[in-house]
């Protein structure tokens, strides 16, 4: 596609770009006389509030996965996608009722850390390990493939410019200023990445409607594509492009009630939960409190998130049957499901605003890269480097640790990129099924070591060492299992073998099982109230779209 940006665009776009990185150097600047200690540098102090723990939980989450894998699904399935959304927003709320209290009681950095004071240092080593190799070579890969590839389609930027710019974006600011630099930052990117979303989706719609508005355009799509308009989806009902020149059934993508009641839990409190980047702000928290009201914004901006992503890609899928009868004689085909994103920008939103819209998506793609990155370095240091290399090392050394896990990270994430994900259709189903090959492990060890005291080291031991054998053999021998009740199924052998180790090992309780105290999982008026209305919302989304 031909670069139709305008001199206002690239002014807007520069001026978003400079200002992110002033930011997040001036929000970390080294105090007068003191040095950054690992507190500072992985924990931003622990002084976060709500609003900046809700704000970058979703730009952390809202990345390239989303802005162009999801909007590519929703491009080939439909809003269906949008569970992966909606549910989250209900998990949410497990997470800050049952699952923050315990880790912030603990002072803990990671979920390694956990891992060894509930059970020993093996489990502790096998998760980061796993963890390390997860964020570098799925998740820093993915976001940075998505983002160069919407460059490539919207700038002309070739593909490997366009990762190497955005990993030097990301390092500018997130390198030196660890997560206060990358949490403070995310504030301004969240108000990019929502309000440049919604403009975009505004346009889109408005285009659909013919000069009568962005709610007729809704209307039109819902009335010409009504096949894209279903939550829960049904064998046989809906067939989307394999990427091979074939046709599959989207029920292996969506397995009907799976994502409601099955496999999509999994994922969701693995994520959510569990996972390093994403904990990693409550864990910042200055106080429970804010930590709990944190993530109930962030579940109100989950709400938001298929309005800014999935809603395009339908709009997208609707306007490419029938250029012509959107003004479109001359444009390029979409012939691969996550071009829908930036096909839709380049060709519905005006000179002028397209460089905010473009800032938005950017923003989402950096932001989650600095989170990553940090949280990388975080696992790297504390329970890798501290543990194993240098046990008496300083505050300001690892400190340096840090930034150079980031930056070793960053690099070969940027050569792997291309190698990893260039033949793929849609990267977001690529992003869960293969980040699932863990998560029934990760969710089978938590939770047993949270809730369950007479869970073993051994137990947990045998969770995580067999949860990426037996995601194989599903996927080998079962390939007619969707992949998101394979995450149900092995979670369920997974807690059945944890159980049956930790019954034989041991008739007593573990020395170092969970003592939950009375009232810790006490929340306030606020966080009842708003968890309540969160969850009616959900269910009217669901009953709305059935």
């Amino acid at each position: 596609m031909s670069n139709h940006f305008s001199t206002l665009d690239y002014g807007v776009f520069i001026g978003y770009g400079l200002l992110i990185i002033f930011l997040g150097l001036y929000v970390s600047r080294n105090k007068k006389g003191k040095k950054k200690t690992a507190q500072d540098y992985f924990l931003a102090s622990r002084s976060l509030p709500w609003w900046a723990i809700g704000a970058s939980l979703i730009a952390a989450n809202i990345s390239a996965e989303q802005t162009i894998g999801m909007s590519g699904s929703g491009f080939a399935i439909g809003l269906g996608i949008a569970s992966y959304e909606w549910m989250a927003a209900i998990t949410l709320i497990i997470v800050g009722k049952f699952f923050l209290p315990v880790f912030l009681k603990k002072g803990i950095y990671t979920m390694p850390q956990f891992l060894l004071t509930r059970y020993d240092n093996r489990v502790r080593t096998a998760m980061a390990t796993f963890w390390l190799l997860v964020y570098v070579f799925v998740n820093l890969t993915s976001v940075l493939w998505l983002g160069a590839l919407a460059m490539e389609t919207i700038m002309g930027v070739p593909v490997f410019w366009g990762i190497v710019g955005l990993a030097l974006f990301a390092a500018l600011y997130s390198i030196y200023g660890g997560l206060t630099a990358v949490a403070w930052t995310d504030v301004v990117q969240v108000v990019f990445l929502v309000a440049g979303g919604l403009i975009t989706s505004v346009l889109a719609l408005s285009a659909l409607g013919h000069g009568h508005g962005f709610i007729s355009g809704f209307v039109e799509l819902i009335h010409k594509v009504p096949e894209k308009f279903h939550m829960v989806i049904h064998k046989g009902e809906l067939f989307i492009p394999d990427g091979n020149g074939g046709m599959r059934d989207a029920w292996m993508d969506l397995p009907g009630l799976s994502v409601i009641f099955g496999g999509l839990w999994i994922a969701n409190i693995s994520y959510w939960g569990f996972n390093q980047y994403i904990i990693q702000r409550g864990l910042a928290a200055k106080s429970i409190n804010e930590a709990q009201h944190g993530v109930i914004f962030a579940g109100f901006l989950k709400l938001l998130i298929p309005l800014i992503v999935v809603i395009p890609g339908i709009a997208a899928y609707l306007v490419s049957q029938n250029p012509a009868a959107y003004g479109l004689e001359h444009t390029d085909m979409i012939t691969r499901s996550d071009q829908a994103y930036p096909w839709l920008l380049h060709n519905f939103v005006p000179s002028g605003i397209k460089g905010i819209a473009f800032a938005a998506l950017v923003a989402a793609i950096v932001s989650s890269l600095a989170s990553m990155l940090n949280s990388t370095a975080t696992i790297f240091t504390m329970d890798i480097y501290k543990n194993f290399i240098n046990k008496n090392v300083s505050e300001t050394r690892m400190v340096s640790v840090g930034r150079i896990t980031s930056f070793t990270a960053l690099i070969i994430a940027v050569f792997m990129a291309r190698p990893l994900l260039g033949g793929l259709d849609q990267a977001f189903q690529y992003i869960q099924e293969f980040t699932g090959f863990i998560t029934p492990g990760v969710v089978a060890i938590f939770i047993g070591g949270l809730f369950w005291k007479r869970t073993t080291s051994n137990a947990a031991l045998w969770g995580a060492g067999l949860s990426i054998p037996l995601s194989f053999a599903f996927m080998i021998f079962l390939p007619q299992v969707p992949f998101m009740n394979r995450w149900g199924y092995v979670f369920l052998i997974l807690a059945g073998v944890m159980i049956a180790i930790s019954l034989i090992e041991s008739k007593e309780n573990q020395p170092n099982a969970i003592k939950f105290e009375k009232g810790i999982f006490h929340t306030d008026t606020k966080f009842k109230a708003w968890s309540i209305i969160l969850m009616a919302i959900v269910a009217a989304l669901y009953i709305t779209f059935w």
